[in-house]
């Protein structure tokens, strides 16, 4: 996850979408992020309603909480992160597909991130997000992506437009590595973070799961993937830039 400071650009950024850029316009946000601290950052970058005509109408810090939190305020745009406690961006976009599918009020979601990785990106597009950005977009650019977003438009970081096109659109590959379609949301996240170097107390503690149940996600991962250890593991993710 990436240092709160990387969602801050200078301290001019909110004034520079000031009343006469958004045009009188606002848009009902709620940011979802597993750290506090950058939701902080992000809400000081763009929360001043009168500046950015972005209204911060909630947070969450996990799945459940997001999907509580969207469900009770009907925000117009979700700043999703991928990586979430309780089943990852993913989960939120399949728990909240009636609200996207709302044709009066549909509730759209741009993802920030810090990753730029094939799997992220492609899954949470597959899942239903309207755009992508990174965690070093500035706060100026963060607005006017939250508005393009509300506005129905798709919105990328530009290194991440012609991969995601080109992944979609692709006849001579698939776009999502068929290993790694057998397994499950949560399976991903296990082996990304034993990829990592997570200890299953770690990993446990992380996903408020029990250290069992780390164990049978292994288990059931290394099966799927036909690998016999966590080493094999870790340069299988490694290969696929999961880590």
């Amino acid at each position: 996850m990436s240092d709160p400071t990387e969602a801050n650009g200078t301290a001019a950024a909110a004034e520079a979408a000031g009343p006469a850029e958004s045009g009188g316009r606002r848009v009902r946000v709620v940011l979802v992020d597993d750290h506090r601290m950058f939701r902080t950052g992000v809400q000081a970058e763009i929360g001043q309603t009168e500046q950015t005509g972005v209204e911060v109408v909630g947070e969450a810090a996990d799945v459940d909480q997001a999907v509580t939190v969207i469900t009770a305020t009907r925000p117009e745009v979700v700043l999703l992160d991928v990586h979430l406690p309780g089943g990852g961006g993913v989960e939120v976009l399949r728990r909240c597909a009636p609200l996207m599918g709302d044709v009066e009020q549909p509730v759209r979601f741009l993802a920030l991130s810090v990753s730029d990785a094939a799997e992220d990106v492609i899954g949470v597009i597959r899942g239903g997000a309207r755009g992508y950005v990174t965690k070093t977009i500035t706060g100026t650019d963060l607005v006017d992506s939250i508005f393009r977003v509300q506005e129905g438009d798709a919105v990328f970081s530009p290194r991440l437009a012609g991969f995601v096109l080109d992944a979609f659109a692709s006849t001579d590959a698939p776009p999502v590595d068929e290993d790694l379609d057998r397994l499950t949301q949560r399976e991903r996240e296990v082996l990304r973070l034993i990829a990592r170097g997570y200890a299953y107390k770690e990993i446990a503690k992380q996903l408020f799961i029990s250290v069992k149940t780390v164990e049978s996600h292994v288990s059931a991962v290394l099966r799927k993937l036909q690998l016999s250890n966590r080493h094999e593991l870790t340069r299988w993710a490694t290969a696929r830039r999961l880590v």
